[in-house]
């Protein structure tokens, strides 16, 4: 199994090359709407995954330093919403997968916003 470090470089790597041929936003899209959520659900239940996700977001904010941020993460957030809300009221599991990367894509943005990523 790839390291989990090489994971999420990959992810970037292939990040570029949608942001090349189709902007920023599917670029990020991609990269924090489905690879840092799924990331960021991974490393809750696996350490090996949380010890990489530091430097998952800075390289994140790196790359779409300058760029609308916080149009990018609104944006993200309307989706999630949208989806949560076309959710069948008898499809319970996908609901609460769909609030709970909600959720995590606020912690995300805080992340992603913060003036400087401190270390603890």
């Amino acid at each position: 199994m790839a390291r989990f470090e090489d994971i999420w470089h990959e992810q970037c790597e292939a990040a570029k090359t949608i942001k090349a041929r189709y902007g920023d936003q599917a670029a990020f899209d991609y990269l924090v709407g489905e690879k840092l959520l799924q990331f960021t659900s991974a490393a809750k239940r696996h350490p090996e995954f949380a010890a990489q996700l530091p430097a998952f977001v800075a390289k994140v904010r790196q790359m779409f330093f300058g760029a609308n941020m916080d149009a990018y993460l609104d944006a993200l957030e309307a989706q999630l919403i949208e989806r949560a809300h076309d959710v069948d009221d008898e499809d319970v599991e996908v609901l609460v997968a769909d609030t709970s990367d909600l959720e995590s894509l606020r912690q995300i943005a805080d992340l992603l916003l913060a003036p400087n990523l401190g270390i603890a």
